[in-house]
């Protein structure tokens, strides 16, 4: 059975999620630790749960979401891996880390792009690959069918959704995504987002402003 840690992280207050299972080995999504103090208490959970990295993933390529690769992969050796449509807002960071006062150590690249359907595993957990672009050109969510969770990124928020005027967003579509592609999943499926509180598929449905 698959467990989820999360810490919030940099001046964005982004989730950083830690995803393991009984087999120790775990998959690092979106680190987004800054400072040193940031990273200690990732890498800390990591030592005292004795658990083995094996993935770099991210759901997309804004800064507050790859803030961490760089320290990912000195410490594991893991490489991050997206979606090849996410490499352009990537290679934006570099430029505009500076204009916002963030310290950002360029993130390496991907040996492996992620499809837009598909799967990734590690020890005993299945992440489904859920496409749904529209807060960013070719976002991904990561959704574990058997433990019924979603690593969803910013797409959709405890009583909002990701926004959609930053470069390659896209208001119609990321609605059209969540509306056909998460609201589909199982009422009790647990969202953990990219920022906020966790909630539920069934609860966005009946309760999200943007939908109701």
């Amino acid at each position: 059975m698959a467990s989820v840690k999360f810490f919030t992280n940099n001046p964005f207050h982004e989730n950083t999620y830690i995803v393991y299972d009984e087999t120790g080995e775990c998959a690092i999504i979106d680190p987004g630790m800054e400072t040193a103090s940031e990273q200690n208490v990732v890498v800390n959970f990591i030592k005292s749960n004795n658990l083995k990295p094996v993935l770099l993933l991210n759901t997309h390529c804004h800064i507050d979401h790859v803030l961490g690769n760089k320290f990912i992969f000195d410490m594991y050796g893991l490489k991050p891996q997206f979606n090849k449509g996410e490499l352009d807002l990537l290679d934006a960071v570099i430029a505009y880390a500076p204009t916002m006062g963030v310290n950002y150590d360029p993130s390496p690249l991907p040996d492996v792009y992620l499809p837009e359907t598909g799967m990734v595993t590690f020890g005993n957990t299945t992440l489904t690959l859920i496409f749904a672009p529209g807060h960013s050109p070719a976002h991904l969510c990561f959704y574990d069918e058997k433990d019924n969770i979603l690593i969803g990124g910013d797409v959709l928020f405890d009583g909002s959704i990701g926004r959609t005027d930053l470069p390659g967003g896209n208001y119609e579509q990321l609605i059209k995504n969540i509306e056909e592609k998460l609201f589909t999943l199982p009422d009790h499926c647990t969202v953990y987002p990219g920022h906020g509180p966790s909630t539920t598929i069934g609860y966005e449905k009946n309760n999200n402003p943007f939908f109701n």
